[in-house]
C-alpha cells in the first residue's frame, strides 16, 4: 500500500515545547535560530537548540523518493526505507526494536515522491544509544531476504485489500491518471505488479546510490549543545564514506489541456468518490501565501464554500475540499469529495458551480480577514514540539526554502488583498481545463457523467495496479 500518507510523517512527542515559537512581546511567529554546517563527508547538518523538554528529535532527508524509482518497480523506494530497522549488520530486526523500546526511542522510515524521510527520538539522557540505533539503522541496513519477502508480501496484501475501501485509493488513481508518464503519477508505494518485481539485489542497490552523505539532510532539535551534539553526530557518522549520490532529473508536469475522465468500477460501491483538478504549484510557488488564504476560503477548512455548499447547506456529503499537494515541482491540485450513487451529478454539478463563483466574484475583504485569522491561529501549533521543528526546518532546507517562509509568513499573510486574491484565482485554479477520476458503480453512475468530459477512460477496480497511462506501468 502507498506509504503517501507517511511520507512526512514525524513523531511528535505530545509535549509542547517551553518558549514556543511565539515572541511575547510582539506575539510574532518566529522560527527559532538554528545552525547550518556540512561535515566533510558532504552530510548538511541542521542544529536546533530548544531547551526545556528533555527530548532530542531527529529528522533526516535522503533526497530520493519514488521518483527514483526504476520503471517497472514502482515501491522500491518506499520499500527500502520500510527495511531500515529490519535487521542491520550487528541486529535482526527484533534486536533493533528490543533496544529502541528499551530507551523508549520511536524510528521511522518512510518514501514519499520527492524524498525519503526518517525520525527518530528520545530523551535527551539517552543521546548516545539513540544516535548509535539511528547511525546503525541508516549505514548498516542488512536488508534480509527473509524480511524483504515478509515485506513484499504485506505490501502486496495490502494493495489488494485497499481496493475494498474507494477512499483508500481515489488519490492514487487520481495522480495516476492526471500526471501520467510523469513520475508524480507513479504509485508511491508501488501496486501488486511492480512489487512483485521487486528483488532484494534492487533494494541494496538503491540504497547504495541513493542513500549517501551528500544526499542527506540531518536535523536535530531539542535539548542539547549544538557544539557537543554536532561532535557526537560526527563520531556516530564517520563511518560513512564521502559520495554525492547522483539525483534523477524531473521536469516540471504540463497541465492538461481540455477536459478526460477517468471512471473506476467498482461494482459493489453505493457511494462516488471524485477528484476534479489539474496540476497545481511547487513548493517554492512565489503565489504560496496567498494561494493558501484563497484555498482556506474555497476549500481548505471545515466553513469552506466547497464544504458549506456539498454538506452544511444541500447535504449531498460528509465533507468536501480542495489542496494544493506541493511537490519539487508542480503536484497536483483537486476538488475532493465523495457521495451516494445516485446524487453523483449534482454533487459534481455544485462542486464546479462553487469553483464558478470564486472565478467571477473572487473573494470579499470579510472572507479574507476570516481566513487569515484561521491561518495565524492553527499554524503556530505545528511548529511547537522539537519533532515538529526538525522536520520543518529539514523540509525547508530541502525545498530551498529559508527561516522567512515562517519569519515573514505574518507578513505575507496580511499583504493579501481582494485583488491580489483574483489574480491567484485566475492563475491557480483550473476552470476550463479539468481531469475528472471517480470511483464508483458505473452501471448507475457512467451515463450520468458523460456530460463532463469528452474523453472518457474506464477501468475496473479488479484489475492490477491503478492507471496503466503512468510512468513504468507494463
Amino acid at each position: 500500500m502507498s506509504r503517501k500518507s507517511k511520507a512526512m510523517r514525524y513523531l511528535m512527542s505530545g509535549i509542547l515545547a517551553l518558549g514556543a515559537a511565539w515572541s511575547s512581546a510582539a506575539q510574532t511567529l518566529k522560527l527559532p535560530l538554528h545552525e547550518k554546517v556540512v561535515l566533510k563527508n558532504g552530510l548538511t547538518l541542521l542544529l536546533m537548540e530548544k531547551h526545556g523538554v528533555p527530548i532530542v528529535s531527529m529528522a533526516a532527508i535522503v533526497k530520493a523518493g519514488s521518483v527514483a524509482d526504476p520503471a517497472g518497480e514502482e515501491g522500491l523506494a518506499a520499500v527500502t526505507a520500510g527495511l531500515l530497522r529490519k535487521g542491520t549488520a550487528t541486529r535482526s530486526a527484533q534486536k533493533f526494536a528490543e533496544d529502541l523500546d528499551f530507551i523508549g526511542a520511536d524510528f521511522s522510515a518512510d518514501a514519499g515522491a520527492d524524498f525519503t524521510a526518517l525520525s527518530e527520538e528520545f530523551l535527551a539522557k539517552d543521546t548516545d544509544k539513540g544516535l548509535e540505533l539511528f547511525s546503525d539503522a541508516l549505514l548498516h541496513p542488512a536488508f534480509p531476504q527473509a524480511e524483504v519477502d515478509k515485506l513484499l508480501a504485506q505490501d502486496i496484501d495490502g494493495v489488494k485489500a485497499s481496493k475494498d475501501s474507494a477512499q483508500s485509493v481515489a488519490l492514487i488513481y487520481y495522480y495516476g491518471y492526471l500526471f501520467g508518464k510523469h513520475p508524480y503519477g507513479r504509485p508511491e508505494g508501488g501496486d501488486e505488479t511492480s512489487l512483485a518485481r521487486v528483488k532484494r539485489d534492487a533494494i541494496a542497490r538503491f540504497y547504495e546510490v541513493n542513500y549517501t552523505p551528500g544526499n542527506t539532510i540531518l536535523a536535530v532539535a531539542g535539548e542539547f549543545n549544538a557544539a557537543q551534539m554536532r561532535a557526537k553526530i560526527e563520531q556516530a557518522l564517520a563511518s560513512w564514506p564521502a559520495r554525492a549520490g547522483t539525483l534523477p532529473a524531473i521536469s516540471a508536469p504540463a497541465p492538461v489541456k481540455g477536459k478526460r475522465l477517468l471512471l473506476i468500477d467498482k461494482p459493489d460501491s453505493t457511494q462516488t468518490f471524485f477528484a476534479i483538478g489539474n496540476i497545481g504549484t511547487a513548493e517554492n510557488e512565489p503565489d504560496r501565501v496567498a494561494i493558501r488564504v484563497v484555498n482556506t476560503i474555497f476549500g481548505g477548512r471545515f466553513t469552506s464554500d466547497l464544504n458549506e455548499a456539498l454538506r452544511v447547506e444541500s447535504g449531498l456529503t460528509y465533507g468536501a475540499n480542495a489542496f494544493f499537494d506541493s511537490k519539487k515541482v508542480p503536484g497536483a491540485f483537486a476538488i475532493y469529495s465523495y457521495t451516494k450513487n445516485e446524487t453523483t451529478a449534482q454533487a459534481i454539478d455544485l462542486a464546479l458551480q462553487v469553483l464558478a463563483k470564486l472565478h467571477k466574484n473572487g473573494v470579499t475583504a470579510e472572507q479574507l480577514a476570516s481566513a487569515k485569522a484561521y491561518i495565524k491561529g492553527q499554524f503556530p501549533p505545528t511548529i511547537e514540539t522539537s519533532a515538529q521543528l526538525a522536520r520543518t526546518i529539514a523540509s525547508n532546507e530541502f525545498y530551498g526554502l529559508g527561516d522567512d517562509e515562517i519569519n515573514q509568513l505574518e507578513a505575507k499573510i496580511d499583504a493579501v488583498t481582494p485583488e491580489i486574491a483574483k489574480q491567484v484565482i485566475a492563475k491557480h485554479y483550473p476552470e476550463d481545463n479539468l481531469v475528472f477520476m471517480l470511483i464508483g458503480k458505473a452501471s448507475e453512475i457512467g451515463p450520468a457523467v458523460q456530460k463532463y468530459a469528452a474523453q472518457q477512460d474506464m477501468r475496473k477496480i479488479s484489475e492490477a495496479g491503478f492507471w496503466p497511462g503512468a510512468a513504468g506501468s507494463k
